[in-house]
Protein backbone atom coordinates (compact mmCIF):
# COMPACT_ATOMS: atom_id res chain seq x y z
CA UNK A 1 0.00 0.00 0.00
CA UNK A 2 1.35 3.37 -0.97
CA UNK A 3 1.28 6.42 1.24
CA UNK A 4 -1.46 8.96 0.69
CA UNK A 5 0.70 11.38 -1.28
CA UNK A 6 2.36 8.77 -3.49
CA UNK A 7 -0.93 7.27 -4.69
CA UNK A 8 -2.23 10.38 -6.48
CA UNK A 9 1.20 11.10 -7.97
CA UNK A 10 1.39 7.52 -9.26
CA UNK A 11 -2.05 7.78 -10.86
CA UNK A 12 -1.28 11.16 -12.43
CA UNK A 13 1.94 9.89 -13.99
CA UNK A 14 0.43 6.61 -15.18
CA UNK A 15 -2.59 8.45 -16.61
CA UNK A 16 -0.30 10.69 -18.64
CA UNK A 17 1.77 7.73 -19.86
CA UNK A 18 -1.39 5.82 -20.73
CA UNK A 19 -2.65 8.66 -22.91
CA UNK A 20 0.73 9.00 -24.62
CA UNK A 21 1.05 5.27 -25.31
CA UNK A 22 -2.50 5.11 -26.64
CA UNK A 23 -1.61 7.92 -29.04
CA UNK A 24 1.24 5.86 -30.51
CA UNK A 25 0.88 2.15 -29.93
CA UNK A 26 -2.39 1.47 -28.08
CA UNK A 27 -2.79 -0.55 -24.90
CA UNK A 28 -2.29 2.29 -22.43
CA UNK A 29 -5.17 1.05 -20.30
CA UNK A 30 -2.98 -1.92 -19.38
CA UNK A 31 -0.81 0.51 -17.41
CA UNK A 32 -3.66 2.16 -15.51
CA UNK A 33 -5.19 -1.12 -14.31
CA UNK A 34 -2.14 -2.34 -12.33
CA UNK A 35 -1.59 1.18 -10.98
CA UNK A 36 -5.11 1.18 -9.58
CA UNK A 37 -4.49 -2.27 -8.09
CA UNK A 38 -1.29 -0.96 -6.49
CA UNK A 39 -3.26 1.69 -4.59
CA UNK A 40 -5.23 -1.08 -2.90
CA UNK A 41 -8.34 -1.13 -5.09
CA UNK A 42 -10.08 -4.49 -5.45
CA UNK A 43 -9.73 -5.90 -9.00
CA UNK A 44 -13.39 -5.33 -9.91
CA UNK A 45 -13.33 -1.69 -8.80
CA UNK A 46 -10.01 -1.14 -10.60
CA UNK A 47 -11.42 -2.64 -13.79
CA UNK A 48 -14.58 -0.53 -13.96
CA UNK A 49 -12.70 2.61 -12.92
CA UNK A 50 -10.08 2.01 -15.60
CA UNK A 51 -12.81 1.57 -18.22
CA UNK A 52 -14.42 4.88 -17.30
CA UNK A 53 -11.05 6.67 -17.21
CA UNK A 54 -10.22 5.75 -20.81
CA UNK A 55 -13.32 7.45 -22.26
CA UNK A 56 -12.05 11.05 -22.62
CA UNK A 57 -9.12 9.92 -24.75
CA UNK A 58 -11.49 8.38 -27.30
CA UNK A 59 -13.48 11.63 -27.45
CA UNK A 60 -10.45 13.61 -28.56
CA UNK A 61 -9.36 10.95 -31.05
CA UNK A 62 -12.83 10.55 -32.56
CA UNK A 63 -13.43 14.28 -32.89
CA UNK A 64 -10.02 14.78 -34.44
CA UNK A 65 -10.75 12.25 -37.21
CA UNK A 66 -14.46 12.89 -37.71
CA UNK A 67 -13.99 13.84 -41.38
CA UNK A 68 -12.63 10.33 -42.09
CA UNK A 69 -15.91 8.74 -40.99
CA UNK A 70 -17.90 10.06 -43.95
CA UNK A 71 -18.69 8.09 -47.08
CA UNK A 72 -19.89 4.77 -45.63
CA UNK A 73 -23.09 5.47 -43.64
CA UNK A 74 -24.33 1.86 -43.67
CA UNK A 75 -21.05 0.57 -42.29
CA UNK A 76 -20.99 3.30 -39.64
CA UNK A 77 -24.57 2.55 -38.56
CA UNK A 78 -24.23 -1.22 -38.19
CA UNK A 79 -20.82 -1.17 -36.56
CA UNK A 80 -22.00 1.47 -34.09
CA UNK A 81 -25.00 -0.67 -33.14
CA UNK A 82 -22.74 -3.73 -32.73
CA UNK A 83 -20.34 -1.76 -30.52
CA UNK A 84 -23.10 -0.32 -28.35
CA UNK A 85 -24.99 -3.59 -27.81
CA UNK A 86 -21.85 -5.66 -27.27
CA UNK A 87 -20.40 -3.18 -24.78
CA UNK A 88 -23.64 -3.13 -22.79
CA UNK A 89 -23.72 -6.94 -22.64
CA UNK A 90 -20.09 -7.05 -21.50
CA UNK A 91 -20.80 -4.53 -18.71
CA UNK A 92 -23.81 -6.48 -17.50
CA UNK A 93 -21.87 -9.76 -17.56
CA UNK A 94 -19.21 -8.19 -15.39
CA UNK A 95 -21.81 -7.22 -12.82
CA UNK A 96 -23.95 -10.39 -12.78
CA UNK A 97 -21.27 -13.09 -12.95
CA UNK A 98 -19.72 -14.14 -9.62
CA UNK A 99 -16.58 -12.31 -8.55
CA UNK A 100 -14.70 -15.61 -8.69
CA UNK A 101 -15.28 -15.72 -12.45
CA UNK A 102 -13.72 -12.27 -12.87
CA UNK A 103 -10.74 -13.20 -10.68
CA UNK A 104 -10.17 -16.33 -12.78
CA UNK A 105 -10.75 -14.79 -16.21
CA UNK A 106 -8.91 -11.45 -15.89
CA UNK A 107 -5.36 -12.92 -15.80
CA UNK A 108 -6.22 -14.80 -18.99
CA UNK A 109 -7.61 -11.66 -20.64
CA UNK A 110 -4.57 -9.60 -19.63
CA UNK A 111 -2.30 -12.35 -20.96
CA UNK A 112 -4.28 -12.39 -24.21
CA UNK A 113 -3.95 -8.61 -24.41
CA UNK A 114 -0.17 -8.91 -23.98
CA UNK A 115 0.02 -11.47 -26.80
CA UNK A 116 -2.11 -9.30 -29.09
CA UNK A 117 0.08 -6.28 -28.34
CA UNK A 118 3.27 -8.25 -28.94
CA UNK A 119 2.12 -9.60 -32.30
CA UNK A 120 0.13 -6.56 -33.41
CA UNK A 121 2.06 -6.07 -36.65
CA UNK A 122 1.97 -9.77 -37.47
CA UNK A 123 -1.80 -9.84 -36.93
CA UNK A 124 -2.18 -6.86 -39.26
CA UNK A 125 -0.25 -8.73 -41.96
CA UNK A 126 -2.33 -11.88 -41.47
CA UNK A 127 -5.52 -9.87 -41.76
CA UNK A 128 -4.29 -7.82 -44.69
CA UNK A 129 -7.18 -7.03 -46.96
CA UNK A 130 -7.21 -7.42 -50.75
CA UNK A 131 -8.02 -4.14 -52.41
CA UNK A 132 -11.26 -4.22 -54.33
CA UNK A 133 -12.71 -7.19 -52.45
CA UNK A 134 -16.28 -7.16 -51.19
CA UNK A 135 -16.80 -5.70 -47.76
CA UNK A 136 -18.03 -8.34 -45.35
CA UNK A 137 -20.38 -6.16 -43.32
CA UNK A 138 -22.14 -9.07 -41.58
CA UNK A 139 -18.91 -10.66 -40.38
CA UNK A 140 -17.56 -7.23 -39.52
CA UNK A 141 -20.56 -6.39 -37.32
CA UNK A 142 -20.49 -9.81 -35.64
CA UNK A 143 -16.76 -9.61 -34.95
CA UNK A 144 -17.09 -6.10 -33.52
CA UNK A 145 -20.03 -7.26 -31.41
CA UNK A 146 -17.87 -9.98 -29.82
CA UNK A 147 -14.93 -7.59 -29.38
CA UNK A 148 -17.24 -5.08 -27.71
CA UNK A 149 -18.48 -7.71 -25.25
CA UNK A 150 -14.82 -8.21 -24.35
CA UNK A 151 -14.36 -4.44 -24.12
CA UNK A 152 -17.36 -4.04 -21.83
CA UNK A 153 -16.14 -6.84 -19.57
CA UNK A 154 -12.45 -5.95 -19.60
CA UNK A 155 -11.25 -3.13 -21.84
CA UNK A 156 -7.49 -3.82 -21.99
CA UNK A 157 -6.14 -3.76 -25.58
CA UNK A 158 -9.65 -3.36 -27.01
CA UNK A 159 -8.29 -1.01 -29.68
CA UNK A 160 -5.86 -3.67 -30.90
CA UNK A 161 -8.69 -6.17 -31.33
CA UNK A 162 -10.92 -3.62 -33.06
CA UNK A 163 -8.32 -2.59 -35.63
CA UNK A 164 -7.46 -6.22 -36.40
CA UNK A 165 -11.12 -7.01 -37.11
CA UNK A 166 -11.53 -3.88 -39.24
CA UNK A 167 -8.48 -4.74 -41.32
CA UNK A 168 -9.81 -8.26 -41.85
CA UNK A 169 -13.30 -7.28 -43.01
CA UNK A 170 -13.07 -3.79 -44.54
CA UNK A 171 -11.51 -2.55 -47.75
CA UNK A 172 -10.43 0.98 -46.92
CA UNK A 173 -7.41 3.11 -46.05
CA UNK A 174 -5.66 2.69 -42.72
CA UNK A 175 -6.50 6.29 -41.85
CA UNK A 176 -10.24 5.70 -42.24
CA UNK A 177 -10.06 2.37 -40.39
CA UNK A 178 -8.28 4.07 -37.50
CA UNK A 179 -10.97 6.78 -37.43
CA UNK A 180 -13.68 4.10 -37.30
CA UNK A 181 -11.77 2.30 -34.54
CA UNK A 182 -11.66 5.50 -32.49
CA UNK A 183 -15.37 6.10 -33.08
CA UNK A 184 -16.28 2.59 -31.97
CA UNK A 185 -14.05 3.03 -28.92
CA UNK A 186 -15.98 6.20 -28.11
CA UNK A 187 -19.30 4.38 -28.49
CA UNK A 188 -18.12 1.57 -26.21
CA UNK A 189 -16.76 4.02 -23.63
CA UNK A 190 -20.02 6.00 -23.60
CA UNK A 191 -22.05 2.84 -22.99
CA UNK A 192 -19.59 1.72 -20.34
CA UNK A 193 -19.83 5.07 -18.57
CA UNK A 194 -23.64 4.98 -18.47
CA UNK A 195 -23.93 1.35 -17.36
CA UNK A 196 -21.15 1.48 -14.78
CA UNK A 197 -22.47 4.77 -13.40
CA UNK A 198 -25.74 3.01 -12.63
CA UNK A 199 -24.65 -0.41 -11.39
CA UNK A 200 -20.87 -0.58 -10.83
CA UNK A 201 -18.58 0.43 -7.92
CA UNK A 202 -16.66 3.13 -9.80
CA UNK A 203 -14.05 5.04 -7.80
CA UNK A 204 -15.00 8.52 -9.02
CA UNK A 205 -12.19 10.23 -7.14
CA UNK A 206 -9.68 8.22 -9.17
CA UNK A 207 -11.58 8.97 -12.38
CA UNK A 208 -11.47 12.72 -11.73
CA UNK A 209 -7.77 12.48 -10.96
CA UNK A 210 -6.64 10.31 -13.87
CA UNK A 211 -8.97 11.17 -16.77
CA UNK A 212 -7.62 14.71 -17.39
CA UNK A 213 -4.04 13.43 -17.48
CA UNK A 214 -4.94 10.79 -20.10
CA UNK A 215 -6.23 13.58 -22.33
CA UNK A 216 -3.09 15.66 -21.74
CA UNK A 217 -0.89 12.63 -22.28
CA UNK A 218 -2.67 11.82 -25.53
CA UNK A 219 -2.24 15.36 -26.83
CA UNK A 220 1.38 15.87 -25.82
CA UNK A 221 2.30 12.23 -26.30
CA UNK A 222 1.15 12.36 -29.89
CA UNK A 223 3.81 15.02 -30.50
CA UNK A 224 6.59 13.73 -28.27
CA UNK A 225 6.15 10.10 -29.22
CA UNK A 226 6.93 10.87 -32.84
CA UNK A 227 10.55 10.71 -31.69
CA UNK A 228 10.08 7.41 -29.85
CA UNK A 229 9.77 4.09 -31.73
CA UNK A 230 6.21 2.78 -31.41
CA UNK A 231 7.62 -0.76 -31.12
CA UNK A 232 9.55 0.19 -27.98
CA UNK A 233 6.44 1.58 -26.31
CA UNK A 234 4.35 -1.39 -27.37
CA UNK A 235 6.77 -3.91 -25.89
CA UNK A 236 6.96 -1.89 -22.68
CA UNK A 237 3.21 -2.39 -22.35
CA UNK A 238 3.60 -6.08 -23.22
CA UNK A 239 6.14 -6.65 -20.43
CA UNK A 240 3.99 -4.84 -17.85
CA UNK A 241 0.81 -6.65 -18.94
CA UNK A 242 2.52 -10.05 -18.81
CA UNK A 243 3.83 -9.30 -15.33
CA UNK A 244 0.38 -8.25 -14.10
CA UNK A 245 -1.18 -11.39 -15.61
CA UNK A 246 1.33 -13.65 -13.84
CA UNK A 247 0.94 -11.76 -10.57
CA UNK A 248 -2.86 -12.05 -10.63
CA UNK A 249 -2.74 -15.69 -11.71
CA UNK A 250 -0.49 -16.77 -8.84
CA UNK A 251 -1.52 -14.24 -6.16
Amino acid sequence: MFSEWIEPVLLLVVGFLSGAINAVAGGGSLLVFPALLATGMPPLVANVTNSVVQGPGFVGAAVGQRDDLTGAPRRLLWTSIAAAVGSAIGCVLLMVLPGEVFDAVVPVLIGLSAVLMAFQNTIKRWFGRSEGGAERLGWLSFGLFLASIYGGYFGGARSVILIAILMFAVNDTMRRLNALKNWLGLIGSAVTLVVYSLIAPVDWAAVLLVAPTTVLGGYLGGKIAQRIPATLLRYLVVVIAAGVALYMAFD
